[in-house]
């Protein structure tokens, strides 16, 4: 299995299903990817414990930001042809309220733009009920090889 001989979308849906591992990132924010990864779209599942707090005993800001930076990259990586990457050029986030401890938040992102060589994409950090904790758009350049 080459990473580069695959789309986007390939190699989501492989990580997935574990056949590729998880990046360190994702150990390290306590973030799954969950359901369906499809075109466009992709859903992860996190959890903030003391590992990410912040020096007042929050979570910290920088614990959504890496979320919402992961789902909107992830979403983008899906519309991606085989061999091309991308980088984040910009992250705009606005927090909703404190984000809360040892609780499952679902990060969605979407794709909704794809140009010649940028995507933008949006991501929601909700918790099961569907309240609203963080909302991110980003800008993605796609790195051709």
């Amino acid at each position: 299995m080459n990473p580069l001989n695959m789309t986007g979308l390939e190699i989501m849906q492989a990580f997935q299903k574990g056949l590729v591992p998880a990046p360190g990132i994702a150990k390290t924010m306590g973030m799954e990817e969950v359901g369906d990864v499809e075109y466009g779209r992709i859903v992860f599942m996190a959890i903030a414990d003391e590992r990410h707090s912040n020096p007042l005993g929050g979570v910290h800001g920088g614990f959504a930001a890496t979320i919402l930076d992961s789902v909107t990259g992830c979403a983008t990586h899906t519309v991606l042809t085989a061999g091309e990457g991308y980088g984040t050029t910009d992250l705009a986030i606005k927090m909703c309220r404190p984000m809360p401890f040892n609780k499952k938040l679902i990060a969605e992102g979407k794709v909704i733009n794809v140009g010649k060589n940028l995507v933008i994409s949006e991501g929601y950090l909700r918790d099961e009920e569907g309240k609203l904790y963080a909302h991110a758009t980003a800008t993605n350049m796609i790195i051709r090889r």
